[in-house]
């Protein structure tokens, strides 16, 4: 389990997951080394139809491993984790901005827009406060 409490440190990039471009797949949720990635069922009586992932801001450390696996600096070749190219890594104080354009369901969107963006906008002034 992740630990829990406010940041020691607020990372230089949070990742952030485009729903639009997420099949669900999980390969990002397995690697994920603080347990900040949950999978949305959209609906709940059609298991993995229209699922996608979401990364919980307040607890990405921005590690990137979500993206890629990462490999010596000598390694010509980059492992990608995300077979669709859904996760980003955002400067933390622009990840306000890029939430608030994630796609995704249009009534879940609306259903937690204070949870996802108001998160995100929390942690980008915290950023920009403290910098």
């Amino acid at each position: 389990m992740a630990k829990q409490g406010p940041r020691k440190k607020l990372p230089k990039e949070l990742a952030v997951i485009n729903a639009d471009n997420c099949t669900g797949c999980e390969a990002c949720l397995e690697v994920c080394p603080v347990d900040c990635i949950v999978k949305v069922q959209q609906y709940d009586s059609f298991h993995n139809l229209q699922s996608f992932c979401e990364i919980d801001l307040e607890r990405c450390v921005g590690c990137e491993v979500c993206v890629h696996i990462p490999q010596k600096k000598s390694n010509p070749y980059e492992l990608t984790v995300c077979p669709w190219n859904a996760i980003e890594m955002v400067p933390t104080q622009e990840v306000a901005q890029v939430v608030a354009q994630i796609g995704g369901p249009p009534e879940y969107i609306q259903a937690n827009w204070d949870r996802l963006v108001g998160t995100a906008h929390h942690l980008a002034e915290l950023k920009v406060l403290n910098g």
